[in-house]
């Protein structure tokens, strides 16, 4: 029921209120598992994206927002299910592993999956490098890749912001990459394959490329894949 509201009420509110630029959605298949690759600005790109997308996205949430106890737990549990997330518990050893095992298990069912590379949000606006999960989850689902950039979405919310402003953002996105002929799976063919998702967004985006990974403190980090 609250997926519906979203899907059918608030989405469309959205879209009317802020007027989204929107480029090439046709690119997102229309069934069929897909892994959306993003570049991160903002806390809330991941709400543009699910806004935006005629499919349900899932994406990685903290474990936390499923927990809490009492009615605004429930309804606060509900709501970021309605939204797209699906909890993984982060801050131990296995939560890579578990954020890949989530990812995996929404293509093998034919999902839409959505991630961000670079891991967290960036700081400077520029492009920092990839985290190989992307590739690791091509290589094992066989779901094609849709590189995407966000812009604009970091004036919705800046960082210490608690009420989105309004502000015009833009979405654009690529066309799919298909790595199933690549058959090697070794860190090098993981990496080749990040390097291009990377690339790939670098063109859509314009942004300025960073070939080392973007850090931050662990309590500040987002719902990437490494």
């Amino acid at each position: 029921m609250l997926y519906q509201f979203v899907r059918y009420v608030l989405a469309p509110l959205v879209r009317l209120v802020y007027r989204p630029r929107v480029e090439g959605l046709e690119n997102v298949p229309a069934e069929g598992p897909v892994i959306i690759a993003a570049n991160h600005r903002a806390v809330l790109d991941t709400a543009v994206i699910s806004l935006v997308v005629r499919r349900q996205v899932r994406f990685l949430g903290k474990a936390e927002y499923f927990t809490a106890r009492g009615l605004r737990g429930r309804l606060m549990a509900a709501f970021v299910d309605a939204l797209g997330f699906v909890p993984v518990q982060r801050g131990n050893a296995h939560a890579g592993l578990a954020a890949l095992n989530a990812g995996q298990t929404v293509l093998n069912g034919g999902g839409v999956f959505a991630i961000y590379p670079e891991g967290t949000r960036s700081l400077d606006g520029r492009l920092y490098r990839g985290h190989t999960g992307v590739a690791v989850l091509a290589l094992t689902t066989g779901a094609p890749v849709v590189p995407v950039a966000l812009f604009g979405t970091q004036m919705l919310m800046p960082r210490g912001g608690r009420i989105p402003r309004y502000a015009r953002v833009g979405i654009r996105f690529g066309a799919p990459m298909d790595f199933s002929r690549v058959t090697e799976r070794d860190q090098r063919a993981r990496r080749a394959i990040t390097d291009e998702v990377m690339a790939a967004i670098r063109e859509l985006s314009q942004q300025e490329y960073v070939d080392r990974y973007h850090r931050r403190p662990d309590e500040d980090r987002d719902e990437g894949i490494a």
